[in-house]
């Protein structure tokens, strides 16, 4: 598992393709969005967090959709799974990668999208990160995988959002939520963190033991 997860990451220093993609288009995102609001609304927490998400739902669908794509494109899928080792280790080690993408393209857009944004840097925002990651995780482990369902379809571009988009409404509402109150200074242990950290549990248990049955129809 842990060969996979490094396979991908010096291929991504390689290459750097999915970094670059998805941080460039996180960042235009708010941009447009900067733009088009105007100072006055761009500097609602409300707004800002909804944003937020926003821009890594869309990158992020833009980096998770190359999950497999390179392995399908050069005819490594088959040989992956023709391996002594169980399937269910290549779904963890492309959602430790996927992961870890996200997370470090995240860790350099959040500061850009405050600063843009106007918000004030608090004691409060030291949560962040931790809602962050949860988000990451359970899109992660929904987009790999939605990731290996459309990989082998003609249409992936088109069906990987469909099949992903309807299901990530929780753990964007949670998300948002949570981020605004972590923004506004208010409480954000709720309701909404164990709605976020219940996605998270599900469809992780949920990839690891589908995902068999996936790769090999």
């Amino acid at each position: 598992m842990w060969a996979i997860v490094w396979k991908d990451v010096r291929l991504e220093l390689r290459t750097k393709e999915r970094l670059a993609s998805f941080f460039v288009l996180a960042v235009l995102i708010v941009l447009v969005f900067v733009f088009a609001l105007g100072p006055e609304h761009a500097q609602s927490p409300e707004i800002g967090a909804a944003l937020l998400w926003v821009g890594l739902l869309f990158a992020g669908m833009l980096s998770l959709q190359r999950t497999f794509l390179i392995e399908q494109e050069r005819g490594c899928l088959s040989g992956l799974l023709l391996c002594p080792f169980d399937p269910s280790e290549l779904f963890l080690a492309k959602l430790l990668g996927n992961i870890c993408f996200l997370s470090i393209v995240e860790a350099i857009v959040v500061p850009i999208t405050l600063l843009f944004f106007g918000l004030q840097v608090s004691w409060s925002l030291l949560g962040l990160p931790v809602v962050l990651l949860l988000g990451i995780i359970g899109f992660s482990a929904l987009g790999t995988l939605f990731s290996a369902i459309a990989v082998r379809t003609r249409a992936r571009e088109v069906i990987f959002p469909l099949l992903l988009l309807p299901l990530l409404i929780p753990l964007l509402l949670a998300a948002v939520h949570i981020t605004t109150a972590i923004l506004t200074g208010g409480e954000w242990t709720g309701i909404w963190l164990r709605v976020l950290l219940a996605f998270d549990v599900i469809f992780v248990v949920a990839g690891w033991l589908l995902f068999p049955q996936v790769v090999y129809e």
